[in-house]
């Protein structure tokens, strides 16, 4: 049995829930609009909020737009009871329409994780997932000395899989390489005035901004030099308020990369969307997580990044995981900014 059209409130709940995703510099790059027919939501790629130097092919744009396709999932499941049939770049004439998610299906019974702690798969499955769309946050600050256990990393990539990404736990040898690279690709940013423009040009110092990164939500650099975070305030000196004092981050962070065997716009929409399943998992969890991507934005050092010996493969997200404070709130666009009108039915 199908379900109705989707309600004005149904809407604005579920592209509330989208628009709380996560995105590079908190673009918030994306526009949704109701189906023909009332059942399903479009999800379309806002390019006037791309970050062109930073992510010149789009890829972390369509990145952003798979979270948010994966909160519409979430938000389906959890608060309407229905389950969403996603189709990734439905019309090749428009580009910007990235995907259609058909809400018309009711969701099916809930899914009971297996012993091996996997997580549970299908639309009522995500629907616990809810909880943690509001309290995930990126989280810039140290962690504590203290490992995810196995059983919490064995249910991320379980969640990345269901989405077909792998989702890697790095060894100690992979973590120094992996941070000797972020490391080359910070100092590099840092030194390009174009860029550094670029990302500073998302900082927002007053409040009441509807996207960007508010100065509450920087973090601290790491005071050994060990954990190389984003300087968002550009090298010192820094200007007055910009910067919080240095702080001593966790010996050696724990590390993991989510990566596609392809690297095509359905790949960077898959992982996008893996992302954002790892990320409320992990959130349910307590585990906090920092994007170190600073290394992919550099083609020599985001090819370097793939395992050599797992063969071909695309990194498209390195992940910071660890215990520690949750990470300050970024702001939202309204849903009013976001959410287009129903187009017109066809005439007869």
């Amino acid at each position: 049995m199908s379900n109705p059209a989707l309600t004005q409130a149904d809407l604005r709940l579920l592209v509330s829930a989208a628009g709380a995703a996560p995105s590079l510099h908190n673009s918030q790059p994306w526009r949704f609009r109701p189906t023909a027919d009332g059942t399903g939501i479009a999800v379309y790629a806002d390019r006037r909020r791309a970050v062109p130097l930073a992510d010149p092919d789009g890829a972390a744009l369509h990145v952003s737009v798979g979270a948010a396709v994966f909160n519409l999932r979430v938000a389906a499941a959890a608060r309407l009871g229905r389950a969403a049939h996603v189709r990734m770049l439905p019309d090749p004439a428009d580009p910007d329409l990235l995907a259609v998610v058909t809400l018309a299906a009711p969701a099916a019974p809930a899914a009971v994780p297996s012993a091996a702690g996997d997580a549970p798969a299908g639309a009522a499955g995500l629907a616990r997932l809810d909880a943690a769309i509001a309290l995930r946050h990126s989280s810039r600050e140290p962690f504590a000395n203290r490992d995810v256990p196995e059983s919490v990393l064995g249910e991320l990539v379980a969640a990345a899989a269901a989405e077909g990404v792998v989702f890697a736990p790095l060894e100690e040898a992979a973590v120094r390489r992996v941070l000797e690279l972020t490391d080359e690709a910070e100092h590099r940013l840092t030194a390009d005035p174009d860029r550094l423009a670029e990302t500073r040009g998302w900082l927002r110092a007053r409040s009441g901004a509807a996207d960007g990164i508010p100065l509450s939500a920087l973090g601290p650099q790491d005071h050994d030099a060990r954990v190389p975070m984003r300087e968002f305030a550009g090298p010192p000196p820094y200007r007055p308020g910009e910067a919080p004092p240095a702080r001593r981050f966790e010996a050696l962070p724990q590390l993991c990369t989510l990566t596609t065997r392809g690297d095509t716009p359905p790949d960077w929409l898959r992982s996008g969307q893996a992302l954002e399943h790892v990320w409320l998992l992990a959130t349910l969890h307590g585990v906090r997580l920092t994007v170190l991507h600073q290394a992919v934005e550099w083609a020599g050092t985001r090819w370097a990044l793939r395992d050599p010996e797992e063969g071909p493969g695309h990194v498209h997200a390195v992940l910071r995981l660890g215990y520690g404070p949750p990470g300050a709130a970024t702001p939202r666009r309204p849903v009013e900014e976001i959410l287009a009108p129903r187009p017109p039915a066809p005439v007869a």
